[in-house]
């Protein structure tokens, strides 16, 4: 079992102090996904970020795996700007382009109000501006992947999903590369589900920077996280990271639970799977502390980027709560503040 290590956290700025939305509210970093684009940290907040500069998705330099905040890059293109609720982000696997995802666990049946919900989006690494949607239709001047739903929710079999992971792997054999949609929640609608850990892939290529799907939707690989000893609470997938480095991929799976006090508690699982036993659907295995118990985030990670040389980056979705854990060198963070978590992997 991979073991890591904490080398730093810190906080790194989204926006600039003091932004508030149109009702005087102050607007809340909550980071859901990162990727590293081989050049850059490309990273969202799943709320949005006032202004037509700014945008929930944006870009930073990294250096010796710190997050410079004063190098910030917003994506500003309409599609990716007025997208709602991003949950993760994939480069493709030739390193050629990001691919986005929100959620699709919103939709209104009578009409395109939730349609923004509903985007995978895809662009070339250094063309941020020319986003593509994929499996795009227009509704009432709404554009979106609407559509999409109808694949995923066949491939699943239930009527509500979530979406909150994404990556995309090679090929086998010489067949076209594949995207994994990591699943979260699955049942009849938003308020009767199920905690899951669940893949859906599909085969696909990208022609003149669109994203095109060569093959069905099909659940591909479902683990139960509850029989490991040392996992606590109910978890579900919360994001996908393929690492070309090492052949495999990481998994992260977070908690929101309340305690005998009423009182909230969050917190995450690592996991880690080489590609063969992926295919293979054997289990992952829960990325372990030095000490040798598995490693518990006491914050609700909702991200991960692999850094290369041994090294990955995690972060946060704090909601509101601005305190930091206990082992954190400060003791809370102002809300255009970002946590953020550098690890090492041996």
């Amino acid at each position: 079992m991979p073991r890591i290590r904490i080398l730093e956290k810190g906080v790194f700025d989204c926006f600039e102090s003091g932004l508030t939305d149109a009702s005087g509210e102050p607007v809340n970093a909550e980071v859901s996904a990162v990727v590293r684009d081989g050049r850059r940290l490309v990273m969202a907040s799943d709320k949005n970020v006032p202004g037509e500069a700014r945008s929930p998705v944006f870009a930073m330099d990294c250096i010796d795996g710190r997050p410079q905040h004063d190098t910030i890059a917003y994506y500003t293109a309409d599609l990716i700007r007025n997208a709602e609720k991003y949950e993760d982000f994939a480069l493709t696997a030739n390193g050629t382009h990001v691919i986005a995802t929100t959620g699709f666990d919103r939709v209104d049946s009578q009409s395109a109000g939730l349609h923004h919900y509903n985007r995978l989006l895809v662009w070339p690494v250094d063309r941020p501006d020319l986003p593509r949607l994929a499996g795009e239709s227009v509704d009432d001047g709404v554009r979106s992947s609407v559509a999409l739903r109808r694949d995923l929710g066949t491939a699943l079999g239930a009527p509500y999903y979530k979406i909150e992971g994404l990556a995309a792997i090679p090929g086998r054999e010489g067949g076209d590369d594949r995207l994994l949609f990591g699943v979260r929640e699955v049942g009849a609608d938003h308020e009767n589900f199920d905690y899951v850990c669940r893949v859906v892939a599909v085969p696909y290529r990208v022609d003149d920077d669109e994203l095109v799907f060569t093959g069905e939707f099909e659940v591909v690989y479902d683990f139960d996280p509850s029989q490991w000893a040392g996992i606590r609470f109910d978890v579900g997938l919360s994001s996908l990271e393929y690492d070309p480095e090492n052949q495999g991929l990481y998994l992260l799976t977070s908690f929101e639970v309340e305690d005998d006090d009423g009182a909230d508690r969050v917190g995450a699982y690592l996991w880690w799977i080489a590609l063969d036993d992926f295919a293979a659907r054997r289990d992952p295995a829960p990325v372990q502390a030095q000490a040798g118990h598995v490693f518990e985030f006491a914050n609700k990670a909702e991200g991960v980027a692999v850094l290369g040389g041994g090294r990955l980056l995690v972060v946060y979705d704090p909601d509101r709560d601005m305190t930091l854990e206990a082992e954190h060198p400060r003791d809370s963070r102002a809300p255009h503040e970002a946590p953020y978590t550098l690890l090492a992997v041996a």
